[in-house]
């Protein structure tokens, strides 16, 4: 797609390839669609291309009458490690480009159902689009959380506090933790956790489940469930940045410097040192 963007290397050294149509790969199986994630150089990071790649994929599993439902995967060793901080400028080729919350409000209202089967790390925006879909579904060796406030910055997307009660989606919002797959569990962000090797398998046995039922009725049970949390603010709390009270404690907390001097030493010194002093202060 951008030929002459600037060359971008992993921290042990691995050129991450150029933006491309292949960010995103759709595949129709026996009554649902795979929609995997494929930039796993970077942990499936998300940008412009990844939203676009997404976006495309969406089209095609709604257009097609023998899709049931939608699993979403990430290529590689992770499900989606958040918004990709060294992304490539996009191009000004007169193309949209969704927002994360486009997809993610597509996922849930979208009348077929979508199943995240999780792998690895799910952060950040990961950790937000496993959690907008209808059900999850982990592998034992996946980490899920909400790590924006290490970088000073809050969630793009506020569904946890839906998710998870009070106490955890504190904890995990206000601390930035990362958790495992039977904490997950527990505290309410998965459906169920299974072998890494048996998450796939898992998340195609529950698509052709709801493959066997009745669209109409799963479709109707969707809505109701989701009308349900609408009731509760769900959409108005996706879009708490336009909340005034919010906007006022941002502008209170504009001299938080924090956010600022993490992202200068990413520019500066590189990846690897921007993690450890994120990450200062954690063991995961």
């Amino acid at each position: 797609m951008t030929e002459d963007a600037p060359k971008r290397f992993t921290p042990d050294g691995q050129e991450v390839p150029q933006p491309s149509d292949n960010d995103v790969l759709y595949e129709p199986d026996d009554g649902f669609a795979w929609i995997t994630l494929n930039r796993p150089l970077v942990l499936n990071a998300v940008d412009w291309s990844l939203r676009r790649g997404m976006g495309r994929a969406l089209d095609q599993a709604e257009a097609d009458d023998n899709v049931h439902s939608i699993i979403l995967r990430g290529a590689g060793r992770a499900f989606c490690a958040g918004g990709d901080l060294q992304g490539s400028e996009e191009p000004d080729d007169g193309v949209d480009t969704p927002s994360a919350m486009d997809l993610m409000m597509r996922i849930w209202l979208s009348p077929k159902p979508v199943i995240a089967a999780v792998k690895g790390h799910a952060v950040g925006q990961g950790c937000e689009w496993a959690g907008v879909c209808d059900m999850t579904i982990a592998a034992d060796d996946a980490k899920i959380g909400e790590i924006q406030i290490r970088h000073g910055f809050g969630p793009p997307i506020l569904i946890t506090p839906f998710l998870a009660n009070l106490k955890n989606a504190k904890e995990l919002l206000m601390l930035g933790s990362v958790v495992g797959a039977d904490e997950a569990l527990r505290m309410g962000l998965v459906n169920r956790v299974v072998s890494v090797d048996q998450v796939f398998d898992e998340a195609a046995k529950v698509a052709k489940q709801f493959a066997a039922l009745p669209p109409r009725g799963v479709r109707l049970n969707k809505f109701l469930v989701n009308r349900v949390y609408e009731l509760q603010a769900f959409r108005e709390a996706l879009d708490y940045r336009d909340d005034p009270v919010v906007q006022a404690l941002s502008e209170d907390a504009s001299g938080d410097t924090v956010g600022t001097d993490r992202l200068k030493t990413l520019r500066e010194q590189g990846w690897t040192e921007f993690l450890k002093q994120r990450d200062a202060g954690f063991k995961e």
